[in-house]
C-alpha cells in the first residue's frame, strides 16, 4: 500500500464486508501471501458466517459468536474501513471514492455488495429489525426469551429459521406472510403440508395471505397494521421480505449486467478485467444450469474463495454447482437447481424422508432432498447427466 494525501493505493480492494469478501481473503492469501488488501464495509464487524446469526447461534450453545468469523488469520494483514460507503468507481483511473472524501487507487476491484433488505413503512425503532447483520443478532437475543412476543413478517429462509430458532428459545412467535399458506410456490403440496404442520405444531402462530402495510410504536409495544386493517401487537418485528441485489455502483460504472446482477464470465470477471464480482450479485455462467444469479451462502463461499485466486493471479472456471438449504425445528432440506410446485414432479419416498425431482418439459431441472441424507455431489451429476427415462429416476440417488 502507497500513501499520499488523501489517496491510497491496494492491490486488492473489496467492495463489501460479507461471507464474500472473508472468503476472497482466504483466496487471495492462497496465491499472494503480500499483496496489501482493503475491505470497505457498511457493516462494523470482519466478515463472519451469516447463517449462524438465524441458525446455531440460537441452537448448539458450544457453537460462540467467536466461532463465526471468517479467516481471522489472515486479517491482521487487512486494512478495514468499517461503517464506510463507495460513492463511485471511476474505471479509467482505477479509483474509487469513499463517502468520506478518500480517494483509493485499486489494481483489482472486486464488488461483492451483496443485498439490500427490503422494508416497510413504519419510524425507526431499536425493536424492529431487518436481521441480516451481526448486531441485528445481539439485539434480537436481548429481546427474544419468555413472555417477549415477537412478529415475523415474511416467510422466506430468514422468517422460517428465526421462527424455528426463537421458538425453541422460548419465545412467542407469529408469522405473517401474503401468500396462502407457508412454502407455497417452493414445495409441492404433500411436502408443503407437512412444512406448516411442523410450525403449528411447535406453536408457531401462522398468518397466511396476510399483505403488512406498516408498523408503529404504540407506548410499551409495536403494532402492525395489514393491508386488511388487522393489527397485531408485538414487543419485536423481524422484516424478512428478502433482499434487492446492490448494483447501483456497478451500473453508474457501465459494467454489463444480466439477471438484475452484474455480469461475469465463468472466471467471475465483469466487463472490465480489473473488475471482479462474486455471491448475491453476480450473475454467472453456471456448468450444469447455464447462466444464474444466486443469493445463498454455498455459492458465497465458493464463489468468493475463487474469485480471490483469480484475482490474485489464478486462472480458474467457477465450476461449482451451488446448493440450497434450511434447518428448521426436525426439518433439513436441500436442493440443487429449480424447485418450483408448478413442474412436473416425480416423488421418491425414502424411509425418512423423500427427494423430489423437477421437471420442465420432461427435461430434470431441479432436485430437492426432504430429510434424507446424500451425497450431493451424485445430485449433481444426476442434472448434469440426467436419464433418457424420467421412469428410473426412483431410486437413482443412493442414501449415505
Amino acid at each position: 500500500m502507497s500513501t499520499m494525501d488523501n489517496e491510497r493505493t491496494y492491490r486488492y480492494v473489496i467492495i463489501g464486508g460479507g461471507m464474500v469478501a472473508g472468503y476472497a481473503i482466504k483466496g487471495i492469501r492462497q496465491e499472494d501471501t503480500k499483496g496489501s488488501i482493503l475491505v470497505v464495509s457498511q457493516e462494523a464487524d470482519v466478515p463472519y458466517e451469516r447463517p449462524a446469526l438465524s441458525k446455531k447461534l440460537w441452537l448448539d450453545d458450544e457453537f460462540t459468536e467467536e466461532n463465526i468469523r471468517i479467516g481471522a488469520e489472515d486479517y491482521p494483514d487487512v486494512t478495514f474501513e468499517f461503517k464506510t460507503t463507495v460513492q463511485t468507481i471511476d474505471r479509467e483511473a482505477k479509483t474509487i471514492a469513499l463517502d468520506d472524501g478518500q480517494t483509493i487507487h485499486y489494481e483489482q476491484l472486486l464488488l461483492a455488495t451483496g443485498g439490500e433488505p427490503r422494508t416497510i413503512k413504519g419510524p425507526d425503532d431499536p425493536h424492529v429489525l431487518v436481521f441480516r447483520q451481526w448486531s441485528d443478532y445481539r439485539k434480537l437475543r436481548k429481546f427474544s426469551g419468555p413472555n417477549k412476543r415477537v412478529v415475523i413478517i415474511g416467510g422466506g429462509y430468514v422468517g422460517t429459521e428465526l421462527a424455528s430458532s426463537l421458538t425453541q428459545n422460548d419465545t412467542q412467535v407469529t408469522m405473517v406472510f401474503p401468500e396462502k399458506a407457508l412454502g407455497e410456490g417452493k414445495f409441492p403440496e404433500k411436502i408443503r403440508s407437512e412444512y406448516e404442520a411442523t410450525f403449528k405444531n411447535n406453536g408457531v402462530e401462522l398468518l397466511s395471505g396476510q399483505m403488512v402495510e406498516s408498523y408503529q410504536r404504540e407506548g410499551d409495544h409495536l403494532t402492525i397494521t395489514t393491508k386488511d386493517g388487522s393489527e397485531i401487537a408485538a414487543d419485536t418485528i423481524i422484516i424478512g421480505l428478502g433482499v434487492t441485489p446492490r448494483i447501483s455502483l456497478a451500473e453508474d460504472s457501465g459494467l454489463a449486467l444480466a439477471d438484475g446482477g452484474v455480469k461475469v464470465d465463468g472466471y467471475l470477471q465483469t466487463s472490465d478485467e480489473a473488475i471482479w464480482s462474486a455471491g448475491d450479485i453476480a450473475s454467472y455462467p453456471d456448468q450444469i444450469l447455464g447462466r444464474q444469479r444466486i443469493e445463498h451462502v454455498d455459492h458465497a463461499r465458493n464463489s468468493g474463495e475463487l474469485v480471490g485466486r483469480n484475482m490474485a493471479g489464478a486462472h480458474d472456471l467457477y465450476q461449482h454447482t451451488p446448493y440450497f438449504y434450511s434447518m428448521i425445528f426436525d426439518i433439513s432440506w436441500q436442493a440443487v437447481g429449480t424447485i418450483n410446485p408448478e413442474l412436473q414432479t416425480v416423488f421418491d419416498d425414502r424411509d425418512n424422508g423423500t427427494i423430489v425431482y423437477f421437471l420442465d418439459d420432461e427435461q430434470l431441472v431441479g432436485v430437492l432432498i426432504w430429510n434424507v441424507k446424500v451425497d450431493l455431489d451424485d445430485v449433481r451429476d444426476l442434472l448434469a447427466n440426467p436419464p433418457a427415462d424420467n421412469k428410473t429416476l426412483v431410486g437413482s440417488i443412493k442414501e449415505q
